[in-house]
């Protein structure tokens, strides 16, 4: 009996270039923060950094916009608050809910971590000149709205082969 063959892509797929460039993102972005003093930053610390500006944030938004559960956005940022990085406050527009935002320490430690990510686009701009860069920026940008789109498409797909009855 014989194994089906599972199709397979002549190069590497766009999926795994872009998933390589974000782990090497990821990673590099700790360590620079390793070597600027602050041992204490996690790869898992990541998505919030990613996601929460200096105005605060609700942890299910952040959740949301990472792509990852409320419980494991909850465990980071409680993690991140043992850590002096963030501080959680009652949320004014909703007094069960709560609000993250930076500590003093936290605000320093991503200030370091976004003023490493403008020298690190100048960077990439010199090494690729500023045009191709600006390309492959717009493309990146350009594959999620293609991507949201066929996300949409397979939703609608969905609805209606379920008689409009979605869950």
């Amino acid at each position: 009996m014989s194994r089906a063959e599972v199709p397979r892509p002549d190069e590497k797929p766009l999926i795994a270039l872009v998933e390589r460039a974000n782990r090497a993102l990821q990673s590099d972005m700790v360590r620079r923060a390793h070597l600027d003093g602050h041992t204490e930053v996690k790869m898992a610390h990541n998505s919030v950094f990613g996601f929460l500006h200096t105005d605060g944030a609700r942890a299910a938004d952040m959740a949301m916009r990472a792509g990852i559960t409320r419980q494991s956005m909850g465990e980071v940022i409680r993690d991140m608050v043992a850590l002096d990085l963030l501080e959680m406050r009652s949320d004014p527009d909703d007094g069960r809910a709560k609000v993250v935002t930076y500590s003093e320490h936290g605000l320093a430690v991503a200030g370091d971590g976004y003023q490493y990510l403008i020298d690190l686009e100048k960077r990439f701009a010199e090494e690729f000149g500023e045009q191709e860069y600006a390309v492959a920026r717009d493309v990146l940008a350009r594959i999620v709205d293609v991507l949201d789109q066929v996300s949409a498409e397979h939703e609608a797909q969905i609805s209606s082969s379920a008689g409009g009855k979605v869950g």
